[in-house]
């Protein structure tokens, strides 16, 4: 009976197709998976950069993709006082119109980040834009102002030294909206017709740069807010708290969702499966030397991939984190990696954009493409098209 039960209630996750949009952070439930996008493995400069167009400011948030759009956000000025919203036509990378706005709230932020470090998103009919500022933007897709909401008129205090960059995640009509600091930290859920407050909550006081992530389950979708505290499963309507996980995590990697597991960078990587209607997930399994660095794990297959600080990319069997492979790339990175067509892509400090073939046996680097700048944002794949950002150029890399 207890495996009929936990067949029925494993937790189901949706594989994005290659044609999919790209509306968040890491793509569809975050899991940063496009497997089925036709995206070029044997990378070649003269071949694959379809077209790059120009950015106005600084970046480190991932574009996202709606139908023919590709939407970024940037910071600039002398103090990153100018925040912008711009869209660009997927084809062929024309600007299809450019938005920009006072920031509201603190600028301050450490050297190697920025004020436009969160990624933008979407429900296909908006663009929801957030800053390290605590400004909250909504847009048509158009272009055309909805509202904006500067939670620090709100909440003063809500802010830290480094910068802030947690990204948005949009559920039905709350829009998850994580700012952890090391003074008043809350998460709230804003209503994305209005930018009201649904519910607020308070969060550990520490700074915390993860961002939310989806479990979906057959009794409604959570959201898992994860922290140096643990991890806390939420009703985005509402708030309501459904379980928490309470043996600490990372502050920077988030954790990612497949075969039915979290898998939560918490002493190294912890794998946890929650049964509906119980108080607590249980830990499956507990691999201490599988902790990620900066760049989030990914989960692919019966893998799940962590990228240590040195570019050693760890390829961990799902059922019980042993460690079936390690290949070494060239790091360091602070993006994650995106998964298509049967290969991992990496992009480096540097900007070098490396491909890993992930298939039968061990990873094998398939191929690489020198960009020439500093990439610190998550690439976003849509269309058979694999779009990468710097601070000064967005690329889309396509055959």
């Amino acid at each position: 009976m207890r495996r009929i039960a936990l067949t029925v209630l494993l937790i189901s996750i949706i594989i994005p197709l290659g044609g999919a949009d790209w509306m968040r952070f890491r793509g569809p439930g975050a899991t940063g998976l496009a497997l089925d996008a036709k995206v070029p493995t044997k990378l070649d400069a003269k071949k694959h950069i379809a077209w790059k167009a120009d950015l106005p400011g600084r970046g480190l948030s991932s574009p996202i993709i709606v139908g023919d759009r590709v939407i970024v956000t940037a910071s600039g000025g002398r103090d990153q006082t100018r925040l912008y919203v711009i869209c660009f036509n997927a084809k062929d990378g024309s600007k299809r119109w450019e938005r920009q706005f006072w920031a509201t709230g603190r600028t301050m932020s450490h050297r190697k980040t920025c004020v436009a470090a969160p990624s933008p998103t979407s429900d296909g009919k908006f663009i929801y834009a957030f800053y390290s500022t605590n400004d909250v933007i909504c847009l048509d897709l158009d272009g055309n102002l909805q509202w904006l909401r500067g939670l620090t008129h709100d909440y003063p205090n809500a802010s830290n030294s480094l910068g802030m960059s947690s990204s948005l995640m949009v559920v039905g009509d709350t829009l998850i909206t994580q700012v952890e600091n090391d003074s008043e930290s809350f998460a709230v859920g804003l209503d994305t017709k209005t930018g009201v407050n649904r519910w607020k909550m308070s969060r550990p006081a520490a700074a915390n740069w993860t961002s939310p992530i989806l479990l979906k389950r057959k009794g409604g979708d959570l959201a898992l807010l994860q922290s140096s505290a643990g991890m806390t499963a939420v009703e985005p309507k509402t708030g309501k708290v459904h379980w928490q996980f309470r043996d600490g995590a990372s502050t920077i990697p988030s954790g990612v969702v497949g075969h039915g597991l979290i898998m939560i960078p918490s002493n190294g990587l912890t794998a946890l499966r929650h049964i509906e209607g119980s108080e607590a997930p249980e830990i499956v399994w507990k691999q201490s030397r599988l902790g990620p660095s900066t760049a989030s794990p990914i989960a692919v297959g019966d893998h799940v991939f962590v990228t240590n600080k040195v570019g050693v990319i760890s390829a961990a069997n799902v059922k019980d984190g042993e460690v079936a492979w390690r290949l070494r790339i060239q790091g360091p990175f602070s993006a994650s990696p995106v998964a298509a067509n049967g290969h991992l892509y990496f992009v480096n400090e540097k900007g070098l954009l490396q491909s890993v073939k992930i298939g039968a046996g061990e990873g094998e680097l398939a191929g690489s493409i020198d960009l020439g700048q500093t990439v610190l944002g998550t690439p976003a794949i849509a269309g058979d098209a694999l779009y990468v950002r710097s601070d000064r150029t967005l690329w889309k890399i396509a055959e």
